[in-house]
């Protein structure tokens, strides 16, 4: 999540960044002027994708102002959008190196910037240095043990790395529950932790996602999308683990199809219910009962031509809205 916006938040961070030059005669040198011009320069060219232009840029920025922080981060940063994890090449290494020498000394100066710290971690983890990319995220998580933000950003590195080792795992189910510690009254806490559950390789824990789906339940009973998570987690062990017994893949398809249908009725204009009750029928109910195949796929049949009519809606809706912004 975090790690998904991250070129959002540098342009925002960029668009808003101003160098404040004092009135003092040392800050009106004609070297931080210069400064100031190359570091304008450089950003511009950063918010283009023009990294290598940006980096000449900061560097000369550097070169008349030493202790411009945030010119050494985002040469960091243009060093480290150029480099391509996985290739083994004296370039691409000296990228890595430059990243890193940049970041760290934006680190020095700025020792508690929680941005330099994250990006410091990144790079770590782009180099697939486990150590060093855990020590920089670790320190985000005690700097502000109540951000929750910081807990999945944790979870999600140690989940990354969870096939090479089973026991991060573990770690990252930890994380998940310090993140619902944090505020327990939240259902996005139960949510994350469900999606968790149900993408773990290679048997995903269906229950315990369950009883995620339940808590999020009882805290916002007329949220259609829960509904519909729940009754996809039901599916999905119905489907995923054929060799259950019957009665129990019979009874995950019901409590499928009756989380399926409070999510339509909800919100009978939610378009995605609809599809997985087509999908549950063709896919589960048809196969328990072969001898109703036949009813259960025509059912299916219709589900799905409603869930085609609503998503044309929604799409003309969209359509129709941005027209009407313009």
């Amino acid at each position: 999540m975090f790690r998904k916006g991250i070129n959002i938040v540098l342009l925002a961070i960029l668009a808003m960044t101003i160098v404040f030059i004092s009135t003092d005669c040392r800050n009106l040198k004609v070297s931080n002027l210069k400064a100031n011009y190359h570091f304008s320069k450089a950003n511009s060219l950063f918010s283009d994708n023009q990294y290598r232009k940006a980096i000449e840029e900061y560097e000369l920025a550097l070169s008349f102002n030493p202790n411009l922080i945030e010119a050494y981060r985002f040469l960091g940063e243009c060093y480290k959008s150029l480099y391509r994890p996985g290739l083994e090449t004296d370039d691409n290494q000296n990228r890595a190196e430059k990243a890193l020498e940049a970041l760290k000394k934006a680190y020095d100066i700025d020792p508690n910037n929680k941005d330099i710290i994250y990006s410091l971690g990144d790079m770590f983890d782009k180099m697939r240095n486990f150590e060093e990319a855990e020590k920089y995220y670790m320190k985000i998580v005690e700097m502000e043990p109540t951000n929750m933000g910081n807990y999945y950003v944790i979870a999600d590195f140690y989940k990354k790395y969870a096939g090479e080792r089973e026991e991060l795992a573990s770690r990252a189910e930890e994380m998940y529950l310090r993140r619902i510690e944090t505020d327990p009254e939240n259902p996005q806490g139960y949510a994350y932790i469900a999606k968790f559950y149900e993408e773990l390789t290679p048997i995903p824990e269906f229950d315990k996602a369950s009883e995620c789906h339940e808590k999020r339940l009882q805290l916002e009973p007329e949220d259609a999308g829960a509904w519909l998570s729940k009754g996809v987690n039901r599916w999905s062990k119905a489907y995923r683990l054929p060799n259950l017994p019957v009665p129990e893949r019979i009874k995950l398809a019901e409590e499928s199809e009756k989380a399926l249908n409070k999510a339509c009725e909800l919100d009978p204009t939610y378009p995605e219910p609809y599809s997985w009750l087509s999908v549950l029928y063709s896919s589960v109910y048809a196969k328990l009962y072969p001898e109703r195949a036949k009813r259960y796929e025509e059912e299916a049949a219709r589900y799905l031509a409603k869930y085609n009519e609503l998503r044309k809606r929604a799409i003309d809706r969209e359509k129709l809205e941005k027209e009407l912004k313009k």
